[in-house]
């Protein structure tokens, strides 16, 4: 009977994705609770069952072929997809509950605000927040991003498409007396740099407008609720989202420096991630029109 996946045995392969990850037959031994020279017998079995080497053996270490490294890159791809369906099946005793990740900033400006409305609704359904915001989210329903659902492979409802506009406390805009935007261009900017949610930013905003880029002072953070902050405390000028800080301008905490404003070239949305439970995907639906 012919096997359904044409696969080496999967125990040579775990011992393989071991070696290579740590280059070092002794670390993954020790990793496995083998022998050094079982890990050596297993990898040269799978070089067999292949046809080719995989390591490149040197005095001091091994080191990946290119055969072997394209190998690994396919093993660690399937073994994060595995690991994430495990902690998700781990946690099934609690499946009437919903898990989503999201940044700090986005939870605290947009999805606990929300919360309250929908638990009315949905009394039944315990919602779990998981903050993350460096490293991609694993063992959760849910998932919020910024940035282009066409290049997931999950389902995906988009949340928000927003005016991005410039903002500054109102001693900020009294002291620096912005009235165009060559005077906010030479004003302090405040940056905010993230690698999971890489947000607009201030050369792309004025590039939008027409202009040339900043050329003021720069103040670079990591997490866009202490860029909120900075600006409170009159450090400088930051982005906002027009329906995300609602309730900033609202209660003056910063106001719209500038009429200008751009249209986010992105937007906010939320990934269904595979084996979502139906009452994740009752809280997607509901978020996505809850705008």
């Amino acid at each position: 009977m012919r096997k359904p996946y044409d696969l080496p045995s999967l125990g040579d392969l775990a011992c393989f994705e071991s070696a290579a990850r740590n280059l070092s037959f002794k670390q993954a031994a020790g990793e496995l609770n083998v022998t050094p020279a079982a890990v050596s017998h297993r990898i040269k079995a799978l070089e067999h069952d292949l046809g080719q080497a995989l390591f490149n053996r040197q005095y001091r270490g091994v080191e990946l072929t290119e055969a072997g490294a394209l190998l690994f890159v396919a093993l660690q791809r399937g073994f994060e997809t595995i690991s994430d369906t495990v902690v998700r099946i781990r946690g099934r005793h609690t499946r009437a509950g919903v898990s989503i990740a999201a940044t700090t900033a986005m939870s605290g400006l947009w999805l606990t605000p929300r919360l309250a409305t929908f638990w009315k609704a949905h009394p039944q359904v315990a919602i779990s927040q998981v903050i993350q915001d460096e490293g991609m989210a694993q063992g959760v329903d849910l998932s919020i991003h910024y940035g282009d659902p066409a290049r997931e492979t999950d389902e995906t409802r988009v949340l928000l498409r927003d005016r991005i506009i410039a903002l500054g406390s109102p001693e900020f805009a009294h002291t620096q007396g912005i009235a165009s935007l060559d005077d906010l261009r030479a004003a302090p900017l405040i940056h905010t740099q993230s690698g999971t949610n890489p947000y607009t930013e201030w050369p792309e905003w004025f590039a939008a407008m027409g202009a040339e880029p900043p050329v003021g002072p720069g103040f670079f953070l990591n997490n866009y609720l202490i860029s909120l902050n900075a600006a409170e405390d009159h450090i400088g000028a930051v982005l906002g989202w027009e329906g995300l800080l609602g309730s900033y301008l609202d209660r003056g905490r910063l106001v719209q420096l500038l009429p200008e404003a751009m249209e986010s070239p992105l937007p906010f949305y939320l990934r269904i991630h595979g084996g979502a439970s139906a009452n994740a995907r009752l809280f997607a639906d509901w978020l996505a029109e809850s705008e």
